[in-house]
C-alpha cells in the first residue's frame, strides 16, 4: 500500500464517517481507512456471528481494577454503529455546560450545538416508535409507574416498515454508518479502505505519514483520527503525542440483572427496547439489554446452577440495568512489543455504592411490573423472588466477585482550552501537531450519562465544518 491523499481519516465508526462524508462533499480529497471489514453479508444482529465478525477480540476486552470492567469495541465497518442499540440522545445541556465551565470549551453551547444535532438527526432519520413497545419495555415502564417513577421511551436511529414483531411491536432496520454517510462519502468520491491498521503516524514536511501493518504507509496533508476511546489515544502514544493523551479514560460501568416473568416477553430479533428510567439521573439510568439467548447465557454466568433452567425458558426471561456515570480515572497505555493497550480503570467508592443501590431499586421495579425472579450480577446467595429479599443485596457492589461491564467509553483525550487538563482544543486539533485532529468519543470531556453516539455525531460535523470554515 503507498497511497496519497489530502484528508486521511483513520475509522469509520460515527466521527470518522460523518467526518469524510462532509470533507468529500465539500469536494475535498479523502481516504478513509477502517482496520475491520466490511464485505460479505452482514450477519444477524446481536448474534454469535455478530461478535465474531463485528468485535474486536470477539467482545472481550478487560480493563484492570477492582472490580474489573469488561468493554466491548467494534472493529468493521461503521464502527459501532452497525453494533449498537441505535438509541439516540443529545449532550445533555448541563454536560455540554458543565464542560464549558471545567475545560474551557468553546462554541459548544446547548444552543450552539442546536444545528449540529438537527443535521445529524435529519441524516439518520432519528424519531420515536410509531407502535407498541415492546414487552420488556412495557414491563420496565409499568414498573416504573407503579412506583411512581419517571420513564421515557428514546429516541432511535431507526427505519420503520410495516412489518411486526411478534408481540406487535413495529420492526425497524438501524441506520447504522454502513447504510447512511458512507455511501454519501463514496457518491462524493472518496475512497475507504478496510482490513487496514494503522500502527503509527509521523511528521513528513508539512503532512503526515500513517504507518500501516503490512504496508507502505499513507500520506496525508491533514490526519483525523477516529479510532474511539481507546485505540485513538493508543495510537498517539505509540506516535510519541502523549500530553494529557490516555489519562482519563471515562466510562458507564454497569451491573445487570436477569428478570423471569410468568408470560413471554422474549423472541428472537427483540434488539435492544428503548424506554429507560430517569428517576435518578443523571447518576443512573435503568435500561432493558440485548436479550438474545447468547447474551442471556452471558448475564447467568454467576447462577451455574440456574443457568440451564432459565435457558430453558429464554422466552421468559429478559436483561436489564444500572448504568452510573462513572468518573475519568481510566489509563490507557502500550504495552511494549505488543500492538494492543493496557486498559486500568478503578470505579469509586461512591459509584460502587450507587450501583448497588440502583440494582435494589431496579429490583424493586421489576417485581413491581410482575416478575417472579431476578438474578442480579453481584454475589446474594441466590436468586431473589420477592420483594422480601432485596434485604440480601449489598450495600456496596463488591471490589471482587461482580461482573460490571460497558459499552460506552470516552473522555481519553478530552478537548477544551484549559490546558493543563486537556488533548486538543476546542475543535479536536491536536496543539503541538498542526494537521492532525481527533474525532471520535475520545473528546468528550466526561462521562456525558446517555448513550454518546449523538454527541460524538454532532461534534465531528461542528468540528469538521470548522475545518472547512463554514462553522
Amino acid at each position: 500500500m503507498n497511497v496519497r491523499c489530502e484528508n486521511l481519516v483513520i475509522g469509520s465508526g460515527p466521527g470518522g464517517s460523518v467526518t469524510a462524508g462532509l470533507l468529500a462533499e465539500a469536494g475535498r480529497d479523502v481516504v478513509v481507512v477502517e482496520e475491520g471489514g466490511g464485505d460479505g453479508r452482514p450477519p444477524e444482529p446481536f448474534s454469535l456471528e455478530e461478535m465474531v465478525a463485528r468485535y474486536r477480540y470477539r467482545g472481550l476486552n478487560p480493563s484492570f481494577g477492582k472490580p474489573k470492567v469488561a468493554f466491548v469495541e467494534a472493529c468493521c465497518l461503521g464502527g459501532g454503529s452497525e453494533i449498537n442499540s441505535a438509541l439516540y440522545h443529545r449532550t445533555p445541556a448541563d454536560v455540554l455546560e458543565e464542560w464549558q465551565r471545567d475545560y474551557g470549551l468553546d462554541g459548544a453551547g446547548p444552543r450552539e450545538m442546536e444545528p449540529y444535532f438537527e443535521m445529524v438527526e435529519r441524516s439518520l432519520g432519528v424519531g420515536n416508535s410509531p407502535g407498541p413497545l415492546p414487552a420488556p419495555a412495557r414491563k420496565l415502564r409499568d414498573g416504573a409507574e407503579a412506583l411512581g417513577w419517571s420513564s421515557t421511551e428514546v429516541a432511535r436511529w431507526v427505519r420503520y416498515g410495516d412489518g411486526r414483531r411478534p408481540d406487535g411491536s413495529p420492526a425497524g432496520v438501524r441506520t447504522t454508518m454502513a447504510g447512511s454517510w458512507l455511501p454519501r462519502v463514496q457518491s462524493a468520491g472518496g475512497r475507504i479502505l478496510t482490513s487496514v491498521r494503522v500502527t503509527g503516524l509521523q511528521r513528513n514536511g508539512g503532512g503526515w505519514t500513517a504507518s500501516v501493518r503490512g504496508g507502505e504507509g499513507i500520506r496525508a496533508d491533514h490526519v483525523f483520527l477516529c479510532g474511539g476511546a481507546v485505540q485513538s489515544p493508543l495510537l498517539l502514544r505509540r506516535s510519541g503525542i502523549r500530553r494529557n493523551v490516555g489519562n482519563t479514560l471515562a466510562m458507564h460501568p454497569t451491573i445487570k440483572v436477569v428478570a423471569m416473568f410468568p408470560d413471554e416477553v422474549n423472541y428472537a430479533g427483540l434488539g435492544v427496547p428503548f424506554v429507560q428510567v430517569k428517576q435518578f439521573a443523571p447518576r443512573l439510568t435503568f435500561g432493558s439489554s440485548i436479550s438474545s439467548p447468547p447474551h442471556l447465557a452471558l448475564a447467568m454466568l454467576d447462577y451455574p446452577e440456574h443457568g440451564r433452567g432459565v435457558m430453558e425458558r429464554w422466552q421468559y426471561a429478559a436483561v436489564y440495568y444500572v448504568a452510573v456515570t462513572g468518573p475519568a480515572t481510566g489509563k490507557i497505555r502500550r504495552i511494549p512489543f505488543t500492538e494492543d493497550p493496557l486498559i486500568r480503570y478503578e470505579p469509586e467508592a461512591r459509584d460502587l455504592h450507587d450501583l448497588a443501590t440502583g440494582i435494589r431499586n431496579l429490583c424493586r421495579l421489576l417485581f413491581e411490573a410482575g416478575a417472579v425472579e431476578l438474578f442480579p450480577s453481584l454475589p446474594c446467595g441466590g436468586p431473589l423472588r420477592t420483594a422480601d429479599d432485596l434485604p440480601k443485596l449489598p450495600a456496596a457492589v463488591p471490589g471482587s466477585r461482580t461482573n460490571l461491564m460497558t459499552i460506552h467509553l470516552f473522555g481519553s483525550c478530552p478537548m477544551g482550552e484549559e490546558r493543563e487538563r486537556t488533548a486538543v482544543d476546542s475543535w479536536g486539533r491536536v496543539g503541538d501537531a498542526p494537521g492532525l485532529a481527533v474525532h471520535d468519543a475520545s473528546i468528550l470531556c466526561s462521562a456525558p450519562g446517555v448513550n454518546p453516539q449523538g454527541s460524538i455525531m454532532a461534534l465531528a460535523a461542528r468540528n469538521t465544518l470548522h475545518y472547512l470554515g463554514r462553522a
